[in-house]
C-alpha cells in the first residue's frame, strides 16, 4: 500500500474520539507495521515530565527493555536533543546506538512538535538493510503533525 493510500487511514485513526489518545496511538503503529512490509517495530517515544529522558509509548513489535531512554543516548535520545529527524540506513555503523533487536538492520525517528517543541517521536525499526527512502520522511512527518493534533 502506498503511503498517499495510508494517509486518510490515519487521518481516520486520529479522528476516532471514541478511542483514548494511547489507543489510537496503538492503532497508528499497527497500521503502519501492518501495511509496510520493512516496518518491522514502530513505537512512540515522549518526553517523560520534567525529566531529559524519553518513556515509551504504544508500540507495536517485539519487546523492548528501552522503556526510558536519556537524551543523547542512542537515536532516540539524539533526536530528543536535535529536534531533527534521524534515518540510519546500518544501524551497525553507528556509534551511539542502542540495540534492541540483533534482526534490526536499519532506524528512522521523526520528532513530534506541539506549539514549537519537541514532545515526543515516532520510531521504526526495519529488519531490511537501508530501506528508508525520503518517501519514509515525508509520510512519517505527516504522521507527526496528525499525531500533535491530539496531543495539545
Amino acid at each position: 500500500m502506498t503511503f498517499e493510500a495510508l494517509k486518510p487511514q490515519v487521518e481516520t485513526i486520529i479522528s476516532t474520539t471514541s478511542k483514548t489518545v494511547d489507543e489510537r496511538l496503538l492503532s497508528i503503529c499497527e497500521l503502519l507495521e501492518n501495511q509496510i512490509d520493512y516496518y518491522n517495530w514502530v513505537g512512540f517515544y515522549f518526553k517523560n515530565g520534567d525529566k531529559n529522558e524519553l518513556k515509551l509509548g504504544p508500540y507495536v513489535g517485539a519487546p523492548t527493555d528501552h522503556t526510558i531512554i536519556p537524551f543523547g543516548k542512542g537515536i532516540c535520545g539524539q533526536v530528543a536533543v536535535s529536534n531533527e529527524n534521524f534515518v540510519v540506513p546500518d544501524v551497525s555503523a553507528q556509534d551511539n546506538y542502542i540495540a534492541c533487536s540483533i534482526t534490526v538492520k536499519a532506524e528512522i525517528v521523526i520528532p513530534i512538535f506541539v506549539n514549537g517543541e519537541n514532545i515526543g517521536q515516532i520510531d521504526i525499526d526495519s529488519n531490511t538493510p537501508d530501506p528508508f527512502t525520503s518517501e519514509d520522511e515525508r509520510f512519517l512527518e505527516f504522521v507527526c503533525k496528525k499525531v500533535a493534533e491530539i496531543l495539545s
